[in-house]
């Protein structure tokens, strides 16, 4: 089985106006706000208007509406600053996936900054093997992200939390720890997950090549262009 080709479709640009970077996703995939005041209208919208544009999507309205102010407000919760989602049928398998960017710091509890370099996130970050089959693992390295420079990564088959909730769920993860420039203090957390287990190989090129389209810039006015992921 094979997941939709993402990495090669055509694509959006959204520029996060107060946050300085931008970020591209598929022109298929969904973005929206994510202030808890506006945040379920936009979806409303978003969502009415791709009926419009595809009225075979009519039946499955509630559905995406649903999944994609849950992802909203979970992105939200867990401190991201901006979300975009993937709600497609392939074949008769739902495929849900979402790409969040969150800008966090570390400190020591004497309040010391800690290094946000790559080479030393990479090494305070930790691998796990599947001690059988099913289990959950993690791998660590380092990419470069073009125009951006070198950032640490995790991929590999997590539990995460649920935002609000004592649970977790069983996701395919990529996390990136992309360094800002001129910011000490913080790194940008470009983290992709899917809870399609079986596609976890094809969902790890997708968050890659959305990624690598993060770009750090001084804060300016949002726009929305067209160009290709490569």
């Amino acid at each position: 089985m094979t997941a939709p080709q993402e990495e090669t479709a055509p694509v959006r640009v959204a520029a996060v106006e107060r946050e300085g970077f931008t970020i591209t996703v598929p022109v298929t995939w969904w973005e929206f706000d994510l202030h808890p005041a506006t945040r379920d209208e936009s979806v409303r919208r978003m969502v009415a208007q791709r009926v419009r544009e595809n009225p075979a999507l009519a039946e499955h309205r509630d559905v995406l509406g649903r999944f994609l102010k849950k992802a909203a407000r979970d992105a939200h919760e867990s401190g991201a600053v901006y979300v975009g989602c993937m709600a497609q049928n392939f074949d008769t398998l739902p495929l849900t996936a979402s790409v969040t960017v969150s800008l966090i710091g570390a400190r020591t509890p004497e309040g010391q900054l800690l290094p946000a370099d790559p080479a030393s996130i990479a090494a305070g970050l930790r691998a796990k093997e599947a001690a059988r089959e099913g289990d959950t693992w993690r791998k660590v390295t380092t990419v470069e992200i073009p125009e951006t420079g070198l950032a640490a990564r995790t991929y590999g088959i997590e539990d995460i939390s649920v935002p609000g909730d004592s649970r977790t769920v069983r996701a395919v993860l990529m996390q990136t720890f992309i360094p800002l420039p001129g910011h000490q203090d913080k790194v940008a957390l470009v983290a992709g997950s899917s809870s399609v287990l079986d596609l976890a190989e094809s969902f790890f090129d997708v968050f890659d090549a959305v990624t690598s389209t993060f770009r750090y810039q001084e804060p300016r006015a949002a726009s929305v262009t067209s160009s290709p992921v490569r």
